[in-house]
């Protein structure tokens, strides 16, 4: 069976024994509970009276859930719905074609793999094709991506820079909330820029398989596109919850970077996908992530708070991070001061 699992039939019958999880991982047929109060953001309303009303709803909700939502962000919703086409032609495209893209070196720009990058090492897969490519400066960028779908190279370049726009603005908000100058995480603090896209073609046990495992992110922040198929999932309170996509919102998700610079303030949720039977799902997300030499450490707050982590460049971290098995909370460990 080919690796990509776009190249499967979208209709397979039964699942592939190497895709089928413990009895310990496996979601089983529990029923979720949804999210039903998940903090929405009007970004519309950020150079008005109401920005320091903004920049509370932002700090109260990173630091409660590390999650939120934003509407009126910047980015047109025909240019989300034109980005998410794009994407669903590229997984539908000849596997001679997307084949051509496969890898699992990191170091390559524009790859296309299954289930993770360990794919070959690892004993249970991720239900899930991943595509990837580094998106920043476009022009630096643009000549690595696929060429079909034809518009492909014109709407997601158009799309990269007004995600990327839409994440300062975010960012700009946050550090004026920490009391820094605007352009604090400019520059080598949101260096790369990596466009990720997920597709998930129906699954045939949702129950015995996981899309994604669950994960904190590393990066600085993530800017999360839904399709209309539900899939994301959320531990909150000790237990999962489902994550119902919002038609033009966009999720925000602090990451383990700005954990840190906020001195542990923010939270970085743990999250992971599910799978669907009957529908395909394809997400888009986009990752600000430093530059890997860049020192990374608790901004100063003015409030004379003891810094709880030492500083560290980020190549540094996410060596440790990948090294613990992508575990959050092992990976800080190895950076806190000791009390």
């Amino acid at each position: 069976m080919e690796v990509l699992m776009s190249n499967w039939s979208q209709s397979v019958e039964s699942l592939p024994e190497n895709y089928i999880f413990p009895l310990n991982k496996r979601p089983g047929n529990q029923v979720f509970p949804v999210w039903k109060n998940i903090p929405l953001i009007d970004l519309e309303t950020e150079e008005s009276q109401n920005r320091a009303a903004i920049i509370k709803q932002i700090f109260d909700a990173s630091q409660e859930f590390g999650f939120f939502q934003v509407i009126n962000h910047g980015v047109p919703v025909s240019l989300m719905d034109d980005t998410m086409n794009v994407f669903k032609e590229f997984f539908n495209m000849p596997a001679e074609y997307k084949s051509s893209f496969y890898s699992t070196d990191i170091s390559q720009k524009c790859r296309i793999y299954s289930s993770t990058l360990n794919y070959d090492k690892e004993e249970v897969h991720y239900w899930r094709d991943n595509f990837t490519h580094h998106c920043h400066p476009v022009e630096d960028h643009v000549d690595s991506w696929p060429e079909k779908p034809t518009r492909y190279r014109e709407v997601v370049g158009t799309y990269s820079i007004k995600m990327r726009k839409s994440l300062l603005k975010i960012l700009d908000l946050i550090c004026e909330g920490m009391g820094h100058k605007q352009g604090y995480f400019d520059n080598e603090l949101s260096k790369t820029q990596l466009l990720s896209v997920n597709h998930h073609i129906p699954c045939p046990n949702p129950s015995l398989t996981l899309g994604m495992p669950e994960h904190s992110d590393p990066n600085l922040i993530t800017m999360l596109h839904q399709c209309s198929v539900p899939g994301l999932q959320v531990f909150l309170n000790g237990q999962w919850m489902n994550v119902e996509p919002m038609p033009g919102a966009l999720i925000v998700i602090p990451g383990l970077q700005l954990k840190v610079i906020t001195n542990g303030k923010f939270s970085s949720p743990i999250h992971r996908v599910m799978t669907d039977s009957a529908e395909a799902r394809t997400t888009i997300g986009t990752f600000l992530i430093p530059s890997h030499d860049i020192l990374i450490e608790p901004a100063k707050d003015g409030e004379g708070n003891l810094p709880v982590y030492r500083g560290y460049t980020y190549k540094e971290f996410f060596s440790t991070f990948t090294g613990s098995n992508c575990d959050a909370d092992t990976a800080l460990g190895c950076f806190k001061n000791k009390a």
